[in-house]
């Protein structure tokens, strides 16, 4: 072990392998068996548990916990990669539970896999090279992303559910188990189902984080406005609608802002009104 840079009060097990050049934090620790590359920089008050391994321009921020077999900033799943020193970076307060893996970005994509602050990554999932997470996060045991993907602030994404490469997906918008996502999801949007459909509106994150029953009824007018029962006009035509009756409202000008920014895999479309009926029945 040889520490450039180590705070006081840092705990390094012996049997930790610390390259020359990595930066420690102060009441950093790190526990058996643990490999951190010479360019990583782990910030005050982290913690990496055991057998986790940090390489390249990687930054874990304060208070991280990474728990076993954790992987980080390592090389990506990318043919085209020839060995730039791209980047990953760990928000504070993060927890990486066993198994995961997150890779460092591409020199052809942003150049940075980012997961926010106060995120959960569960068990065994995988976050590809040029990733980026918002804050408070969720992302549940054996989801596995393709590159590119963008997931912003709060939403949740449940277990063993797979993204496709540069999708989107929005605040607090919530994919289902098992779901495959190979289009953007809309903000406070919820789909499911193979391939994934939109079946409503976050609503229960919705309760939980204060907004009022008066805007989630106007977000549930803009909704059924959006995508009604009979699609009698064009998607663009109701769009329009939508944003001179609803648009003043910031939560359905959200919804708006991100179906209008151009993306590479188009929007999730809705399920059958089957299961946008059980959807409204359960609001």
């Amino acid at each position: 072990m040889n520490v450039t840079q180590s705070r006081p009060g840092s705990a390094i097990h012996p049997t930790a392998i610390i390259a020359p050049g990595a930066v420690i934090g102060e009441g950093v620790r790190i526990g058996p068996w643990c490999t951190v590359g010479a360019d990583v920089v782990i910030g005050d008050g982290a913690e990496l548990i055991s057998h986790v391994v940090a390489d390249g321009h990687t930054v874990i921020g304060a208070g991280v916990r990474l728990f076993p077999f954790v992987s980080v900033g390592l090389e990506p799943q990318d043919l085209k990669y020839g060995g730039e020193p791209t980047r990953c970076e760990i928000g504070p307060r993060t927890v990486v539970r066993e198994h995961v893996t997150i890779h460092r970005g591409t020199a052809s994509g942003s150049g940075l896999t980012r997961v926010g602050a106060d995120c959960l990554i569960m068990a065994n999932a995988h976050i590809a090279h040029d990733c980026e997470l918002g804050d408070r996060v969720i992302i549940v045991n054996n989801v596995v992303m393709g590159g590119h993907v963008h997931i912003a602030d709060d939403a949740r994404v449940m277990g063993s559910a797979a993204i496709h490469q540069f999708v989107r997906i929005g605040r607090a918008a919530m994919v289902g188990g098992v779901t495959g996502v190979e289009a953007d999801v809309i903000p406070y949007g919820s789909v499911m189902g193979n391939r994934a459909r939109l079946v409503g509106l976050h609503w229960i994150w919705l309760r939980r984080n204060g907004v009022s029953s008066a805007e989630m009824h106007v977000m549930r007018r803009a909704w059924r406005m959006l995508y009604p029962a009979e699609e009698a006009e064009p998607f663009a035509v109701r769009l329009v609608r939508v944003r001179e009756e609803f648009g003043g409202h910031p939560r359905v000008a959200e919804i708006l802002a991100f179906i209008e920014v151009p993306g590479h895999r188009g929007l999730v479309r809705p399920a059958a009104r089957s299961a946008l009926l059980r959807d409204e029945q359960a609001d």
